[in-house]
């Protein structure tokens, strides 16, 4: 099983992740972490080689990512890539969305190259709302809730996705029935 987590910006697709993973007993993966890990800091990617050629990493990083047995955290751009798009047709697709009120805390320290402050969080976060729930197998949101809460919400979810899938017959909570 792969199970990815998708979503704007600062909505805890890092912070969810490794719990749920740990919650599952499965590997964690952040696509985020594997390119700097690798290459260095994402923002001077961007300020030395331009946004093209980080999403070139990213691409390559979450390619390889989606091949595993894992909860797979993609920054919140990964879902432009339309090869990323198509591999993610036979995931189990998480979307954590936030809504602005909770952002603000969490985009502080000039980490996000594309996410100055809330107006520029918005105007991206708009612009992929759409993308973002058509490729959502399952959608949840991480304002104002403890990530206990939101891991225990979507492990109910895989274990009921997954004996569906097993049968042709997803349609989970909140889902549009992908699987």
């Amino acid at each position: 099983m792969t199970l990815v987590l998708i979503g704007p910006p600062a909505a805890g697709k890092s912070r969810v992740g490794k719990a749920l993973a740990r919650r599952l007993e499965i590997p964690y993966i952040d696509t985020d972490s594997v390119i700097v890990r690798e290459h260095g800091a994402i923002a001077e990617i961007f300020a030395e080689h331009g946004e093209p050629h980080f999403r070139a990493l990213e691409r390559a990083a979450v390619s390889k990512a989606l091949r595993e047995h894992a909860v797979v955290s993609l920054g919140g751009g990964a879902v432009l890539d339309p090869d990323t798009q198509r591999d993610l047709e036979d995931k189990l697709v998480v979307l954590l969305t936030v809504r602005a009120d909770a952002v603000t805390a969490r985009i502080g320290g000039g980490k996000r190259p594309l996410v100055s402050d809330i107006d520029s969080w918005q105007r991206l976060a708009d612009a992929r709302a759409d993308l973002y729930a058509s490729l959502a197998s399952f959608t949840t949101d991480t304002s104002h809730r403890a990530v206990d809460s939101i891991v225990d919400e979507i492990a109910d979810w895989v274990t009921q996705a997954g004996t569906q899938v097993d049968t042709g017959q997803a349609d989970g909570r909140q889902s549009k029935g992908r699987s």
